[in-house]
């Protein structure tokens, strides 16, 4: 019987490994002056990316508490924001975020993020300063990695034979045609995330940290996009950055949007995506777009997932191995 099941699903030494890597992360910001601080985990406003899917409670109090429905965070980045606005300057959070629907192998419904934002940095100066964070983390373990740099267009023109702002769907799709994918119904940037995950990840060399700048304007809801110095077609990019150890996926950058107007239009687009989709739409949060509205200053911003980090320190591909209690044994 599956309610019966009582043990770890992790061992002792994984759970020690957390609490030695969740020292090192309070060491390394400590001692740049990055400040930790902690966000609540319910919100009246949920995520309206197309691809994340929330989970919501209600609260049974009194009403003039506030709005009863209630939407689990997936990061805390719009309180992190607010803060940001208010004034607080370089912080952090380590905690739990929620995403429904994402259970498996490499996923829980609930897990560990670590954010933090610099104050005038862009992202390709927080790219280097996450490098060093998983670098420390990686001596944990008695290893070191090799660290690549390259654009999102060079890594997909050398791994897989396509210019991602180029190339039309049909050329898109070339290289997946042995996996058998259905693609009914898939977008431009769904294929783009196909030929990533399915054929260019895979490939990364285990011992290398691999990351990635300057994305596709249309894969970045919250990221400040540059347009080319130059004229001759060359596309708008986001100032966006992905790491990777190996072929784990750590973290997510962005030299973060300030112009609440252009933040509303994202979201109002992220909702006509859902509404094609038949998908719930969350409540925008309008208090975060009013701290963008009052000055949210020039700041870069990244998301790590612990668990992912912690995997790859444990050399496992099951996120059970660094769980005291996975999804199904909670």
């Amino acid at each position: 019987m599956r309610g019966s099941s009582w043990p770890p699903t992790a061992d002792i030494e994984a759970l020690r490994l957390r609490a030695r890597l969740y020292t090192l992360i309070r060491t390394f910001f400590a001692e740049r002056g990055v400040l930790e601080v902690e966000t609540p985990v319910l919100s009246e406003a949920g995520n309206t990316e197309p691809n994340i899917d929330s989970f919501t409670t209600r609260f049974s109090g009194h009403r003039d508490a506030g709005a009863p429905e209630r939407w689990l965070r997936t990061s805390p980045e719009y309180p992190l924001k607010r803060l940001l606005a208010a004034g607080i300057g370089d912080c952090y959070e380590l905690g739990r975020v929620f995403r429904n629907g994402e259970a498996g192998g490499r996923h829980n419904p609930e897990f560990t993020m670590l954010e933090w934002y610099r104050v005038g940095w862009d992202h390709l100066r927080l790219a280097d300063e996450t490098v060093a964070l998983v670098q420390d983390a990686l001596a944990l373990a008695g290893r070191r990695a090799d660290v690549v740099s390259t654009t999102y267009r060079e890594l997909f023109l050398h791994a897989a034979g396509v210019d991602p702002f180029a190339a039309d769907d049909a050329q898109l799709r070339q290289p997946l045609a042995g996996i058998g994918i259905d693609g009914d119904g898939l977008s431009r940037d769904d294929w783009l995330d196909l030929l990533m995950t399915h054929l260019v990840q895979p490939h990364f060399p285990a011992d290398r940290i691999t990351v990635v700048h300057d994305w596709p304007a249309t894969q970045c809801a919250l990221a400040k996009i540059r347009e080319p110095a130059q004229a001759g077609g060359a596309p708008p990019v986001a100032e966006r950055f992905e790491l990777y150890l190996g072929a784990f996926e750590l973290a997510n950058g962005y030299h973060e949007l300030t112009d609440a107007h252009e933040q509303r239009r994202r979201f109002l687009r992220d909702g006509q995506v859902r509404a094609g989709r038949g998908a719930v739409q969350p409540p925008l949060d309008e208090r975060l777009l009013a701290a963008l509205q009052s000055g949210l200053p020039d700041c870069a911003g990244v998301a790590l997932g612990v668990e992912r980090l912690l995997m790859a320190l444990a050399g496992t591909d099951r996120i059970a191995d660094v769980l005291a209690f996975d999804f199904g044994c909670a």
